[in-house]
């Protein structure tokens, strides 16, 4: 099972960064596949416990997952784990910490794979792609991008 991170320097407060990635149902415009979530649980916002319907696409493919909050710690990170159905999926998570140079900040997306390995060997059917690890990396690489441009602005 593959892990996969993409880190990203932001000349950005880091209050700023958190504003924009401390809700996942607030991302979907920021990232390449999905198309929106929404919470679905009696905890409407987030925080550790809640549930959120992610709704995906890649070409004329759409599937939904379902997602829980597993890590939020406000101001340094967010995480969730993925379901389709009652398959495990991946965790996605973003990570705020601080940078090197003065006035930056680093942000890390990071992907980690829980998919079964039959369930991996479906999955090019499935999502039409052979290369998770590399494909992930690509879509992390232009949200980040979308995240760096928004927060920078």
């Amino acid at each position: 099972m593959g892990t996969v991170e993409v880190s990203e320097q932001v000349r950005a407060p880091s209050e700023r960064v958190w504003e924009l990635i401390r809700d996942p149902t607030l991302m979907g415009d920021m990232t390449a596949e999905c198309t929106g979530m929404k919470w679905t649980g009696p905890i409407t916002g987030p925080e550790v416990g809640a549930k959120f319907r992610g709704s995906n696409r890649r070409g004329w493919r759409r599937w939904s997952t379902t997602c829980t909050i597993v890590r939020y710690l406000p101001g340094q990170e967010v995480a969730w784990n993925v379901r389709v159905g009652p398959v495990p999926v991946a965790e996605w998570s973003y990570r705020i910490a601080d940078a090197a140079e003065p006035g930056q900040i680093t942000v890390t997306e990071r992907f980690v794979d829980h998919r079964s390995s039959g369930f991996q060997a479906l999955s090019p059917l499935l999502r039409g792609v052979k290369d998770t690890d590399a494909l992930n990396r690509q879509n992390m690489v232009a949200t980040l991008g979308r995240l760096k441009a928004r927060a920078e602005a």
